[in-house]
């Protein structure tokens, strides 16, 4: 058998020593709570910014019609990530439109000619 008064286990806190212990877990419990705040204020801030800038939405776009010099036709199109690329073969020589592919507003224009 063990002796009560040697026993580190069996031996009770002093009152000085309970308010020490209930400090220190208050304030890990403080810790706590608050990097737990600011994990999810993190988190719902990442959110709202994903939602609030929307790239994965894409926004209906209404019929827009471009127009292409008398004479003139398409020879090919490519599309990238942001930009729609048209190859027009016109009367004064070869040219290359650029348009953004979100809005389709003409973004360049490269022209081609042939020295004299």
């Amino acid at each position: 058998m063990t002796d009560k008064t040697t026993d580190p286990a069996a031996t009770e806190i002093s009152p000085e020593q309970a308010a020490l212990l209930a400090r220190r877990v208050r304030m890990m419990m403080v810790i706590a709570g608050l990097t737990t705040a600011i994990g999810m204020a993190a988190i719902l801030i990442t959110v709202g910014y994903k939602l609030y800038r929307g790239e994965g939405s894409a926004q209906p776009v209404s019929d827009i019609t471009a127009t292409l010099p008398k004479g003139a036709r398409i020879t090919s199109t490519a599309v990238s990530a942001d930009r729609v690329v048209v190859t027009v073969e016109t009367p004064a020589g070869l040219e290359v439109r650029t348009f953004d592919a979100r809005t389709l507003k003409l973004t360049g224009r490269l022209r081609f000619a042939t020295e004299p």
